[in-house]
């Protein structure tokens, strides 16, 4: 999510806003849902979300609306996020819903509690597995079939074999709201990343790492990078042999296939 200006300091605000409310799982998980279903509202509702950002109505009557249009249908915790949204001013309208949303994942993230590792592997695993399975990528991406529909394929897939808290992510990836489920759930997988502090590499090698191989380039990438970093691993033959790390908009490729072209290159020119 890229926000400047007034919007992202918003963003700084709400997070410590969001702490206050998520002091065990069950809270978390319920701030989660509450705040994406109102950040779906706010995308629905032009003109209620043009309100809630307009810096020129007082702070009061903003926070007068939210307790009455909202306090009767969501929980404590997420109707005084929101409360506390309308209260800072944003760079652009829009950006109140997307940060609603992206705390709704941190909240979710916190729900996991202990296995939010696990969360972030989990989250990984569900995009490979749409991304290499033409048939499940079809369904959940077909406009004829209802997002309940692909909801229900999708939990089906997932119920009982992942965290409550990756099953409630990838469902949500459906919603629209990114412009691919694929793309929903990387987002939310760099999320629960940075809520530890960390980054995310995705490393592709021709054959599996060692876990003492990990650790190494592990190692070696937070030294760069100056923090954590969480590796998923993709076996890719293709690559011939080395590996190639993409982290954020970096990429690092020492495969074997790349010097290859490399040298094709240099020959033609």
């Amino acid at each position: 999510m890229d926000l400047r200006g007034a919007s992202a300091e918003a963003l700084v605000t709400l997070t410590e806003e969001l702490a206050g409310h998520t002091a065990d799982a069950a809270a978390a998980t319920q701030v989660s849902a509450d705040l994406f279903d109102l950040a779906q509202t706010l995308r629905r509702e032009g003109a209620l979300r043009r309100l809630a950002t307009d810096a020129s109505v007082p702070v009061a009557a903003k926070q007068g609306l939210v307790a009455e249009v909202f306090g009767p249908r969501y929980g404590a915790g997420a109707v005084a996020v929101l409360s506390a949204a309308v209260a800072r001013r944003w760079t652009a309208t829009r950006d109140l819903a997307d940060v609603l949303e992206h705390l709704s994942v941190v909240a979710t993230v916190t729900s996991a509690g202990a296995e939010s590792g696990r969360l972030v592997d989990e989250l990984f695993s569900v995009g490979q597995t749409i991304r290499t399975t033409p048939e499940l990528r079809d369904a959940l991406s077909d406009p004829a079939r209802s997002e309940a529909d692909k909801v229900t394929l999708l939990s089906s897939l997932l119920e009982g074999k992942a965290l409550p808290a990756t099953v409630t992510l990838a469902v949500r990836s459906l919603a629209g709201t990114y412009r691919t489920a694929l793309a929903a759930l990387a987002a939310y997988e760099k999320v629960a990343a940075q809520v530890h502090g960390q980054s995310v590499a995705t490393i592709r090698a021709a054959r599996p790492l060692s876990e003492a191989e990990l650790d190494r380039l592990g190692g070696a990438l937070a030294s760069q990078y100056g923090r954590p970093v969480h590796l998923n691993l993709v076996v890719d033959p293709t690559v011939l042999g080395g590996i190639r790390v993409e982290i954020g908009d970096d990429v690092i490729d020492g495969t074997v296939s790349s010097r290859l072209d490399d040298a094709r290159r240099r020959l033609v020119g």
